[in-house]
């Protein structure tokens, strides 16, 4: 099996000097994976035809970049699968030149209120009174000084300015040269309303270029040109809108259009509709059952298309925050597969079709990696609970984690942190008003598990981390303080008896504050070890991590991992101090940063922090990995598995601490 990994190279002007050059994942061809994981090449997809769904990349890689600049359409080019297809949203300037640009309102895209301050008008369009730069009042020349920017203000605008002009139709394919075009035709009743035909421009396009796709939410139009286009050239989609809005040539609303496939089949060979249409989400944003639309449509002999697929905004939390678990459910879920995708992430798609599609159970690892978690699945349930290390260790993970604390009573159990208020819901409780200050612990108000019996813990409800809430991404709302503490004896035994785990992890930190106030940690996590046996067997791996050396030192004459855990972000290591970890612990936990520095969220650099402990013979491991995409520098596309991958592949380190296991453990297999 071949994995592509490559260096993209970008104009030096548009990274500013500031990111390494991206390193992307772009994986095994379908048929190869196939090849391996079945001994068989035939795998059929669920598909209308039977083929592997398409990747229609809308805009280019509007992600990251301006919608249909050049860049963007070039990077959707590099990263996606060989026969992804560009989408071009046609708008017509006032002298019928059709360009590429995502709305009507030019404004939304690009500066042309800069250049052409008092050219804002306002017009109807649908009956909705719109006011902006519209390109009906623009000769093509007139946009020449224009340049593209990005228009979702919560996008890095790093790549605006960057003398990225408007392309025209006739541009994306002669500079771009994509191996497949849909040419989207958003609005051909407001430009027929102004005197220009867009109907004119498209067949007069088709007589010397190849469309592959034109789609529009109007019906007239495709109406209009459909005897006009070879179906085995060119596909003519019908694209559906909110299901209330209404459709201008049938005065219908979408939804009603929705139950009549058999009237969309007479003009149209494919449908492309919002997601929502096909796994429609509750007000809480969780999935519903899926609806019957793609099997219908495919019963009706129809193409269907999903659209709205964003890796950097919120969507069903049964994802997980993972975009190719989305991705999976649209194309790999057993009963059915749409035709293609419409995403601003094209990379994502592409890598989830071309690698983690039809994936068993039984399939062997692709990647050498070892998977330990940060209190359990603690993305989806909360830290250190029985939920946490069960959904762990369905997920694949390799080595369960339980850092320590002590209860009053000296029961030693797993949580997260020493101070119950970041933990669990011990503020709202009748303990809540025991807080203090311990600036030893730099700690300034806390409840401490040593100011409660582990009975009086228990009776506590724990609540699950959110650390990206201020940018609105909550995780798994419903089960925010679903279940239970759990002993370490009770942690190990259960690791112990859980056949698709390897191993634990045990941290501990605060062993010399605990120690002056009588509570041994180390000889507490000793005694549990010895009295779940785990100090007399070698079929589960034992890691006893800590970021003080002390703690690691009285672990030495055990058989134990001992892992030091850098805690700072470092760019580098001397051979003196590597030598003096090797003096107490045989691997090493770092940052991220620590592997791939970054500033304002892109990499500036790779350091050789991996390679020098390495060279030592310590195996390196770095935390922690989120599926969020705000967690991840922009280089890695708001994708969780591509962030893995140059980790991995590019960086070489052993494994990762994660706090969703189940995105690494997929992409291993």
């Amino acid at each position: 099996m071949r994995q592509y990994f490559l260096r993209l190279s970008l104009p030096a002007a548009m990274w500013n000097l500031r990111s390494l050059s991206c390193l992307l994942l772009l994986c095994f061809s379908v048929t190869t994976v196939a090849a391996q994981r079945t001994n068989s090449e035939t795998t059929k997809w669920l598909t209308l035809n039977g083929d592997a769904p398409l990747v229609i990349a809308l805009g280019g890689f509007s992600g990251l970049f301006p919608d249909s600049s050049y860049d963007a359409y070039m990077v959707a080019m590099e990263t996606s699968l060989a026969n992804v297809i560009a989408w071009c949203d046609v708008q017509l300037t006032k002298d019928g030149v059709g360009i590429c640009l995502p709305d009507l309102k030019l404004d939304n895209a690009s500066d042309i209120d800069v250049y052409f301050k008092n050219k804002e008008t306002k017009y109807s369009v649908n009956g909705v009174p719109m006011q902006g730069w519209f390109s009906i009042d623009f000769n093509f020349k007139d946009l020449a000084p224009v340049t593209l920017r990005q228009g979702v203000f919560s996008r890095t605008p790093k790549f605006d300015g960057t003398q990225q002009k408007i392309l025209t139709v006739l541009d994306v394919v002669n500079k771009v040269k994509p191996p497949g075009l849909w040419l989207n035709i958003q609005h051909d009743t407001f430009f027929s309303q102004h005197n220009l035909s867009m109907r004119s421009f498209i067949i007069s396009l088709s007589r010397s270029v190849i469309v592959n796709y034109i789609s529009s939410p109007e019906v007239n139009f495709l109406k209009s040109i459909v005897s006009r286009f070879n179906p085995l050239v060119t596909k003519l989609v019908f694209r559906f809108l909110g299901q209330g809005d209404i459709e201008p040539s049938t005065n219908q609303t979408y939804g009603s259009l929705l139950k009549n496939l058999t009237f969309i089949k007479t003009f149209a060979s494919g449908i492309l509709v919002p997601k929502t249409y096909i796994w429609p989400v509750d007000n809480s944003l969780y999935l519903q059952p899926h609806t019957s639309l793609v099997l219908d449509a495919h019963k009706e002999g129809l193409q269907i298309f999903a659209s709205e697929f964003v890796n950097d905004v919120p969507f069903a939390y049964n994802y997980s925050y993972d975009p190719a678990t989305e991705y999976l459910s649209f194309i790999d879920n057993g009963d059915f597969s749409v035709d293609g995708v419409l995403s601003d992430f094209p990379i994502t798609p592409s890598a989830t079709i071309d690698c983690f599609t039809h994936l068993g159970k039984n399939d062997k690892p692709q990647a050498k990696l070892l998977i330990i978690t940060s209190e359990g699945a603690s993305g989806d349930y909360p830290g250190c609970t029985d939920l946490a290390y069960t959904k762990a260790a369905m997920d694949g993970a390799d080595v369960l984690d339980c850092p320590v604390q002590m209860s009053k009573d000296g029961i030693p159990f797993c949580l997260g942190s020493i101070n119950l208020i970041d933990k669990t819901t011990v503020a709202q409780s009748p303990f809540g008003n025991i807080g203090s200050a311990v600036p030893e612990l730099n700690v300034t108000n806390g409840i401490f598990t040593f100011n409660l019996t582990w009975d009086e813990i228990k009776s506590l409800k724990p609540a699950i981390s959110n650390p990206w809430s201020e940018f609105r991404l909550y995780r798994n709302p419903k089960a925010r303080n679903d279940g239970s503490f759990v002993s370490l004896v009770d942690f190990l035994t259960y690791a112990k008896n859980a056949t698709t785990v390897s191993g634990v992890m045990i941290s501990i930190e605060n062993a010399v504050y605990l120690a002056k106030h009588g509570y041994g940690v180390t000889a507490a996590v000793l005694e549990a070890l010895s009295n779940t046996a785990y100090n007399n067997q070698s079929a589960k791996k034992v890691m006893i991590q800590s970021t003080d050396s002390s703690v690691l030192k009285e672990f030495r004459k055990s058989h134990y991992e001992l892992v030091y855990r850098v805690a700072d972000d470092i760019s580098d290591i001397e051979s003196s101090t590597i030598s003096e970890i090797k003096s107490f612990a045989s691997s090493v936990i770092v940052t991220k940063k620590s592997v791939f520095p970054s500033e304002e969220q892109f990499l500036i650099g790779q350091t050789d922090v991996v390679q020098k402990l390495q060279s030592s013979n310590l195996p390196v491991y770095a935390r922690l990995f989120n599926n969020e995409f705000v967690s991840q520098a922009w280089d890695f596309f708001s994708d969780s598995s591509v962030e893995i991958n140059n980790y991995i592949s590019g960086a070489g380190i052993d494994g990762v601490i994660t706090e969703f296991p189940g995105t690494a453990a997929r992409y291993r297999s």
